[in-house]
């Protein structure tokens, strides 16, 4: 047998994202497990390679992190069980378990159920996954498969298939916050607050008939829109923490407290020491910690009696590989800045107004994304983590190229969510051509480079066809499904 070294653990990953197996998998201890989502493949070498998966195992279903080992081993060898990222793994999955372990352990004490792949693959495919293939790349989007043949296809056809796919896209954004409306609805009206660890909801909930009635507390659709958006401020990287933080500072508990004075400082006290980045006061000399840092700590000892939610760890965020202007402490702040313009502002209302009275659909643009920036200030005007000057004034929290992406990627699906839901067709509509017309002002390697494979460069700054350039590559590029996309259908007739 070859060198485990010699595996790729990509090769692991396509498997595990496309679900190449020969038979129902099963865990060591014999439990059936159903993959309802693979998770979202984690791009940055730290954290374990799935993230947000949905796995049934037995009778529960369980929502969390993948991590893929070519040996069981590895799980120690690599320090995954001292490692707090890896501590919302719900399956651990090796191609090789020679002493056949049934499970492995997070820092946290949690035992993980650990699946062993081979049972599970033909003979050909354990075989190729054991060749020394040490000229074998990695996954890239450099050169797709169509690449020097797309200019076969004509231009109208590739325009009306991406189209079709920033569509799609678009809608299934919708139809995701769509089901975490119902699932916010349908906790508020068990009033309970959403646990740490989330199960499948009562089948009661499957079967629900949601109306618009449902949907009549503004508190809903408030937090919705916060949670959607402090995720987006995550980035890749953090939008997962950022989501959680949300969830666990919620609307409901705010609404609560006094927050009327200073609204800003007693929010950033609250996120700041619940995220978990706040410096240890407590153990540092006073010369260390600023009047800011100081003022935090302090009005947090009041506040802290009334918070029952989850504290997180410093260890939660991704700071490493991450440029400044998007470490966390400055996308909590510019959090902080929106859910002030949740709360006290009419954030909400005031974009349906726009949506409603602005006509011309390149000033609406504007206005969002005006609306949308967030320019720096305070304390975070001048750092990037706690007591530590920066070099150079920090001009915006959330710049014009993040509030583009804001507005694709939350704006536009939330609010087609919620004229739908109240049956406003006319908005409803216009938000769809907003979307059609709109002129991003970002783009990525990733879109560049589809648009640079399928020859279609003069399509990138319009946002319906850069989305349906990503939804191009995660369908069907990453997939090797070009017998299922328009394009590959014609190439490789």
């Amino acid at each position: 047998m070859q060198k485990l070294s010699h595996i790729y653990e990509k090769e692991l990953h396509k498997i595990w994202l496309n679900q190449s197996f020969t038979s129902k998998l099963k865990t060591l201890a014999g439990d059936n497990i159903s993959v309802l989502d693979p998770g979202a493949f984690n791009a940055d070498s730290a954290g374990p390679d799935f993230l947000n998966a949905r796995i049934r195992l037995g009778a529960l279903v369980y929502v969390g992190d993948i991590e893929i080992d070519t040996d069981y081993n590895s799980w120690k060898s690599h320090g995954h069980n001292i490692d707090v990222k890896h501590n919302k793994v719900v399956l651990h999955v090796s191609l090789i378990n020679k002493s056949n372990q049934h499970y492995v352990y997070t820092k946290d004490g949690r035992k993980v159920p650990s699946i062993c792949l081979t049972q599970f693959l033909n003979r050909d495919t354990i075989e190729s996954l054991l060749e020394n293939d040490s000229k074998k790349k990695e996954l890239s989007t450099e050169k797709l498969k169509c690449e020097s043949s797309s200019s076969a296809v004509e231009h109208q056809v590739k325009k009306i298939f991406i189209a079709e796919l920033g569509i799609n896209r678009i809608s299934r954004k919708a139809n995701r916050i769509y089901n975490r409306l119902k699932e916010l609805a349908y906790l508020n009206e068990l009033k309970i607050k959403e646990p740490v660890v989330r199960y499948d909801l009562h089948p009661d909930f499957e079967s629900r008939k949601f109306t618009y009635n449902d949907f009549k507390d503004k508190k809903l659709w408030q937090q919705l829109f916060y949670e959607l958006l402090f995720e987006a401020l995550g980035y890749t990287k953090n939008k997962t923490i950022m989501l959680e933080l949300a969830q666990a500072v919620d609307i409901k508990f705010l609404s609560e407290i006094d927050i009327t004075e200073d609204i800003s400082l007693t929010l950033e006290t609250i996120l700041f020491n619940v995220s978990g980045p706040m410096p240890e006061v407590r153990n540092l000399p006073k010369e260390d910690i600023s009047d800011y840092t100081m003022n935090l700590f302090n009005r947090w000892k009041d506040l802290s009696k009334i918070y029952d939610g989850e504290i997180f760890d410093e260890t939660n965020w991704h700071f490493f590989r991450t440029r400044p202007q998007n470490f966390p402490t400055i996308r909590v702040a510019g959090g902080v800045r929106y859910l002030e313009m949740i709360l006290n502002e009419n954030l909400i209302p005031n974009i349906i107004t726009k949506i409603d009275q602005i006509n011309k659909i390149p000033i609406l643009i504007n206005s969002l994304r005006g609306l949308m920036v967030v320019k720096s200030r305070g304390f975070w005007k001048n750092h990037y983590v706690f007591d530590q000057p920066a070099k150079q004034e920090i001009k915006y929290f959330v710049g014009v190229s993040r509030s583009d992406e804001i507005i694709i990627n939350v704006i536009i699906p939330f609010f087609m969510v919620y004229f739908d839901v109240f049956g406003n067709k006319v908005l409803s509509k216009k938000v769809l051509e907003i979307y059609n017309n709109y002129d991003q002002k970002f783009s990525n390697r990733l879109i560049e480079d589809i648009a640079k494979g399928i020859n279609t460069p003069d399509l990138l700054k319009k946002s319906v066809y850069a989305q349906g350039m990503l939804e191009l590559y995660r369908s069907y590029c990453s997939k090797n499904k070009c017998d299922e996309c328009e394009i590959g259908k014609v190439v490789f007739a």
